[in-house]
């Protein structure tokens, strides 16, 4: 059981020294007794993984998963972006990502590209991973969250279930491999997973997913704010308090709602992701992924038309990251803009790396 008034003062004391979003954490050598008041229980979570190893053990000669493929050689000009850009074997599909570190000292954001063939099937996945008191989680989550994803061993026949134990899942790997560092790092997560034509676009914290379907910029995810009404009942309903510091905070601290890490919000900053499912038809036209250094200062729809203007992916996501640096953005930006190619737009093309 928690203790809401010890849990209660330490955060509003965290609020009083100015602990801001963004910001690496300075944990204090009060750090076990605060983890030992949070209560974080691993139990349900050690038995999961030990049952999904033995599924996996037990299923996974049966599902015929090809070599997951990382396509993210990038290229960094003096400018100091990195961009780079893919088409699929089939033509169907091309993306480009552009990341830049923009006014800040250092970089926070990670982001992912990976392609496999699982029974015969396309799947395609694409990150955003915004990083928060450090880069360690958001790194992490780029090393391992897909990695996990295909592991899973409902992937194919329950994707949205495996997304959202999986998420679920590499938070609690995460804090268990920092649990003896004094750092407390945290990250979202956006991400669009395409099996086949079918899309899945799963979302943590303040990220966004948004898509061009008839010309029509549609957003795939909601951010994660405490401000948002059902995310400050859930939170306050776990013992929590939402306050404003600025902008309005868990705890007077973070800036968002969910969160993968954050150990000393855990018990209300949570990495269950809210998951969208989409069939993809010839009306959808581009996805664009991007952290809150794009959508602080460019709309949706502004995004859309952006990235509309350029052939190719990897033009568009380098102009999105420009113009959002050019409008005033402080933060680290990183874009990644898929295009979906139909009919006579689908040329074979090479799948290496442009």
């Amino acid at each position: 059981m928690v203790c809401s008034s010890c849990l209660r003062s330490v955060i509003v004391r965290a609020g009083k020294i100015g602990i801001l979003t963004k910001r690496r954490v300075q944990i204090s050598n009060s750090w076990r007794s605060l983890h030992a008041c949070v209560g974080v229980n691993y139990t349900w979570n050690c038995e999961f993984r030990r049952s999904l190893k033995m599924m996996v053990d037990s299923s996974g000669a049966a599902a015929k998963r090809g070599p997951i493929v990382d396509i993210l050689p990038e290229k960094e000009d003096d400018g100091g972006y990195v961009s780079g850009g893919w088409k699929s074997e089939d033509g169907k599909l091309s993306c480009g990502y552009s990341s830049f570190r923009g006014k800040r000292a250092t970089m926070e954001d990670f982001f992912n590209v990976k392609t496999s063939t699982i029974d015969g099937q396309a799947v395609c996945m694409f990150g955003i991973f915004d990083g928060h008191g450090g880069s360690r989680a958001a790194e992490y989550l780029k090393e391992h969250l897909f990695e996990n994803l295909v592991k899973h061993p409902q992937f194919m026949t329950d994707t949205k279930l495996a997304i959202s134990e999986t998420y679920q899942q590499t938070d609690v790997d995460f804090l268990e491999s920092e649990r003896d560092t004094f750092r407390d790092d945290g990250s979202t997560a956006s991400t669009a997973v395409l099996v086949g034509n079918h899309l899945y676009v799963a979302n943590v914290g303040d990220s966004r997913t948004v898509i061009s379907k008839a010309g029509k910029a549609i957003p795939l995810s909601e951010d994660h704010k405490p401000n948002r009404s059902d995310e400050r009942k859930r939170i306050e309903n776990a013992g929590g308090v939402v306050m404003w510091a600025g902008t309005w905070r868990v705890g007077g601290v973070l800036a968002m709602s969910r969160a993968f890490g954050n150990r000393m919000l855990k018990q209300f900053v949570v990495a269950e992701p809210e998951i969208q499912d989409q069939e993809i038809d010839e009306e959808f036209e581009l996805l664009v992924l991007a952290s809150d250094g794009l959508w602080d200062v460019v709309p949706n729809e502004d995004a859309i038309a952006l990235a509309q203007t350029e052939e190719e992916p990897e033009a568009a996501a380098r102009k999105l990251t420009e113009t959002a640096f050019t409008r005033g953005s402080a933060d680290n930006i990183t874009c990644i803009v898929v295009r979906f190619h139909h009919g006579r737009d689908a040329d074979p093309a090479d799948p290496q790396p442009d």
